[in-house]
């Protein structure tokens, strides 16, 4: 049986790497989707490990040669998921987690309907703010025009299964861990996974 898809989703400065760093820290049966860009890498990232980096013209190669499950233009870089890496993982029974925008969301529910989709959202939009000047990552153009992307984002929050509110980490982290528990507890899943243990038990043996 084809392994869970779980596509999270957040405003800029919701917490949703940090929160689904704390999922993988508890639970070594999921796997992150690493995504390609073409951003440039900010100090501490290493290539491979927090994103693919890759120039607009070898993107624009790959977009070419369908190598995406899903592809986004987000804050003027573009992002992609490798469909032959999401099929592969799936295919072996792996859980896969997807850390993408309300786009590649989109797209990669058009194709897999059965994908599990996660919004992440502060507490308020001020939570926001403040959140975004801490990191002292971005200029304030920068953060002015994440902002102007938060409502944007936000905008789609109906279209997920799940919505958490990160205003306790902790808390959030554990909602997060429960939804992907959770799922793997649904009957049709533990009857594929569980069979045959299951239909010995029905006959008594």
């Amino acid at each position: 049986m084809n392994g869970n898809l779980f596509i999270v989703c957040a405003p800029s400065g919701a917490g949703k790497t940090s929160l689904v760093g704390e999922l993988l820290n508890v639970d070594p049966q999921i796997r992150l989707s690493v995504s390609y860009t073409t951003r440039r890498p900010r100090p501490g990232e290493v290539d491979g490990r927090e994103y693919h980096f890759v120039t607009e013209p070898e993107f624009a190669q790959m977009v070419a040669r369908g190598d995406f499950l899903e592809n986004a233009l987000v804050h003027g870089n573009h992002y992609a998921t490798s469909a032959r890496w999401i099929s592969e993982q799936r295919a072996a029974g792996h859980d896969i987690m997807l850390e993408i925008d309300w786009q590649g969301a989109s797209q990669v529910r058009q194709l897999i309907p059965e994908a599990i989709g996660i919004f992440i959202l502060p507490p308020s939009f001020e939570a926001l703010l403040a959140r975004l000047n801490k990191r002292a990552q971005d200029s304030p153009d920068v953060i002015a025009q994440r902002l102007a992307a938060a409502r944007a984002e936000i905008s789609h929050v109906g279209e997920f299964k799940y919505v958490i509110i990160n205003d306790n980490f902790t808390e959030a982290a554990q909602d997060l861990i429960s939804i992907v528990r959770a799922q793997r507890l649904l009957t049709p899943v533990q009857l594929a996974r569980h069979s045959k243990p299951i239909n010995r038990m029905k006959q008594g043996i």
